[in-house]
Parts: C-alpha cells; sequence; structure tokens
C-alpha cells in the first residue's frame, strides 16, 4: 500500500470500492492510456467496463437502482481513475454533476425517468454553461429559451460540453424572460436528451463535432448549437424556470470537488513516476534519488500531493454533510490544481530529455495538468470566491 492520500475513517464497503477501482485502473488502463491517449479514441472499452462495475451510478440513491454512494467516495474513485488517465474520469464526471443536480432538484417524475437508466449507463450527461464569449462571467450567457403554447424554443451557441457528442443527455443552462432585475435569476436549466453523435443530432440542435486540444484526449469536447430547437416545459429542472443558476452552481461545487479529485490522481500519478525514476536512473556512481538536490525535490512533490488531497477529502466531506462548502471546494480546486501542475512538472525534471518524449508517461501528464488549472473555474475565480467566502465570515465589525 502507497503511504501517500490515505484516507482515514473510510468504510469497509468504501475500502472496497476503491480497492476494485485501483485494481482496474492498473490493468485496465494505465496499459492502454498512452495508444489511445495518442490516437484521441475514445475509451469505449474502458467506459464498459466501468459500466459493469456499477460506477455510473456510484452516487444515485438505491431507490433508482444506484449505490448511493457519498461524494467523497466518488471523489477517491475519481482520484484513483485520473491516477489512470485523466481523460476516463472525464467520462463520469459531466454524468456525476448531472445525476446530482436531477437528484437534488429534480421533480419525482424526472428522477423516476432519468436516474435509472443513468445508473447502469444507458443514459450518460453532459454539463453546458459555457458559451464561445462567455468566460466566466455566467450571469452574461447569450442563449435563450422563448416560451411558446407548448413548451420553449431554444436558440444560441454553447461551448466546451465535455462528453457533448457521447452523451444523450445535456442539463443546459439558457437565459429565460422571468422578468427579474438580477440576471442570474433569469436563468434556466433545461435537461435535454438527444441522440449519441455529431452533426444535425435532433431537429434544431448540431453538434458539430470534436474539438482538438493540447491534452484531455479521448474524451470529446464539444460545441453545440440550438437553432429553433423545441423542448418541452417538463424538461425543465425542478418545473422551476429562474432557478437554473442555483441549481448550476451546486452542480459546480461537486465538480470543483472533482477538479481537485482528478488533479490529485495526475500528481499522485507524476509522483509515482518520478520516485521510480529516480531510484533507477544513475550519475555518478550513485541513483539520482541519492543526490540530494533531487532527493529534496521528492520530499516537495510528496508533501503538495498529501497536502491537496486532504484538503479535497474535507472539501467532499462538508459537501456530504449538507454544509455550505463553496470556500473549502475552491480552496481545494484551487491547491489541488496548482500543485498538480508544480509536482507534474517536477517530475518532468526528473526525468530529463526522456521526459519530452512521447514513449514515456510523464509526457502526457504535461499535457493533461494544464486543463484542470481552467476547468470549473480559473485558479482567479477561486480566489474570488473564497475571498468573498472569508469577508463573509470574518466581516468587521468597526
Amino acid at each position: 500500500m502507497a503511504r501517500l492520500a490515505q484516507t482515514a475513517g473510510l468504510t469497509d464497503v468504501q475500502s472496497e470500492i476503491l480497492a476494485t477501482v485501483r485494481q482496474f485502473v492498473d490493468k485496465e488502463v494505465i496499459p492502454r492510456a498512452q495508444e489511445l491517449e495518442h490516437s484521441d479514441t475514445y475509451p469505449a472499452d474502458i467506459v464498459e467496463g466501468m459500466k459493469e462495475m456499477g460506477l455510473f451510478g456510484l452516487t444515485i440513491p438505491e431507490e433508482y437502482g444506484g449505490l448511493g454512494e457519498s461524494l467523497l467516495t466518488y471523489a477517491l474513485v475519481v482520484e484513483e481513475i485520473a491516477r489512470g488517465w485523466m481523460s476516463v474520469s472525464g467520462v463520469i464526471n459531466t454524468h456525476f454533476i448531472v445525476a446530482h443536480m436531477i437528484k437534488q432538484h429534480g421533480t419525482l417524475e424526472q428522477k423516476q425517468h432519468f436516474l435509472p437508466r443513468m445508473a447502469t449507463g444507458e443514459v450518460r450527461g453532459s454539463f453546458s454553461m459555457s458559451e464561445p464569449d462567455l468566460g466566466s462571467d455566467v450571469a452574461a450567457i447569450k442563449t435563450r429559451a422563448r416560451k411558446t403554447d407548448d413548451g420553449y424554443v431554444i436558440d444560441g451557441s454553447k461551448m466546451w460540453l465535455t462528453n457533448g457528442g457521447s452523451s444523450n443527455l445535456i442539463a443546459l443552462l439558457v437565459k429565460t424572460d422571468e422578468g427579474a432585475e438580477k440576471a442570474h435569476q433569469n436563468l434556466t436549466t433545461f435537461l435535454i436528451e438527444k441522440p449519441e453523435g455529431f452533426g444535425e443530432v435532433a431537429p434544431g440542435l448540431t453538434i458539430p463535432g470534436k474539438i482538438d486540444k493540447m491534452g484531455y484526449k479521448g474524451v470529446d469536447t464539444t460545441e453545440a448549437v440550438f437553432d429553433g430547437y423545441k423542448v418541452g416545459a417538463d424538461k425543465v429542472l425542478g418545473e422551476a424556470p429562474g432557478k437554473g443558476f442555483a441549481y448550476m452552481m451546486d452542480g459546480v461545487e461537486v465538480g470543483r470537488v472533482n477538479v481537485a479529485a482528478r488533479a490529485c490522481g495526475i500528481a499522485i500519478r507524476a509522483f509515482e513516476l518520478a520516485v521510480e525514476y529516480a531510484q533507477q536512473r544513475k550519475t555518478f556512481g550513485k541513483a539520482i534519488a541519492e543526490h540530494q538536490a533531487i532527493a529534496f525535490k521528492l520530499a516537495e512533490m510528496a508533501t503538495k500531493v498529501e497536502a491537496a488531497h486532504l484538503m479535497m477529502v474535507n472539501a467532499a466531506r462538508l459537501k456530504d454533510s449538507g454544509a455550505r462548502n463553496d470556500v473549502e471546494a475552491g480552496m481545494a480546486k484551487l491547491i489541488a490544481s496548482e500543485y498538480c501542475a508544480e509536482v507534474t512538472q517536477d517530475s518532468f525534471r526528473i526525468h530529463g530529455g526522456y521526459g519530452y518524449s512521447k514513449e514515456y508517461e510523464i509526457e502526457r501528464l504535461m499535457r493533461e495538468a494544464p486543463f484542470l488549472l481552467i476547468g470549473e473555474g480559473t485558479s482567479e475565480i477561486q480566489k474570488t470566491i473564497i475571498s468573498r467566502g472569508l469577508l463573509r465570515e470574518y466581516k468587521s465589525r468597526s
């Protein structure tokens, strides 16, 4: 058992799930990740394996066919999967967010309709807030849903949908005319069912194709173009127009814990590769791990891995308790993503020239780690969230 990133107080069930996932990652994911990533191939067989393990229903209540596990279990599973290949964790990330939103805010009919099929992986979710010109200003969304006699008509373009082509359910945030003074109170979340694939997948809905990325290969990242797309009023999440922003932010808190977990997984793998290589590679008659410069670097890397893991676990446990965790999730995402980039670069340096070769795993991690600096909100956005929360708690009485 590795010394780093251990979690105290787990149940026997949690420990068994994590041991099973780790075995699956070591056997099925790590040996195939390089080939699939370099060819930008969707990991279909690996996804089928996750379905068989019940991972798509990990956090879905047992009454709907899921395992009913906590956000902590989910985060630790994501950490294990990202240790093998971050793209595989991306396949289930948006699915978990959408399932959480339906579980927490959906009507009884929506839960009964979606959750049992989401638990098996038959229905797979993607999550759509971003737009081509949007950035972090969610209230400036331009995609609009216009109310009609028999539902809504949606027009506009969305961007950066992870699993946009491979999913068949989109949680979509758009603008509606609710007459509210505050912009975010005129935002509504729709549950859009669609076929998998690319092109015009439904009348008025086009998924143009995969966006070519520096890293995060295999998993599809897409646009979604709505042009007169018709949807029924029953597809409004919770049947409550104007509450979509709050529902999405609840999902984003889950997503930030997920990004922190993914960052921990990559950092763990980068450390594992570095500490193994440093004991094999010899210079000046001894392993480079025995040189103080490398030994100190390994010590710093391990400390960062441990700190990030503990903060991620704390944020997950807070969310599970029902407490507000926006600050803690922001802190975990901030430190885990920044430390992940630093640990990965240190591992790259320890590998020397071999780290620049595509034959070595660290080259892939170097391209994957930067994504976590921007996913689910940049480090600067996290600092904004953290500082606002701190000022709210430590409000001056002078």
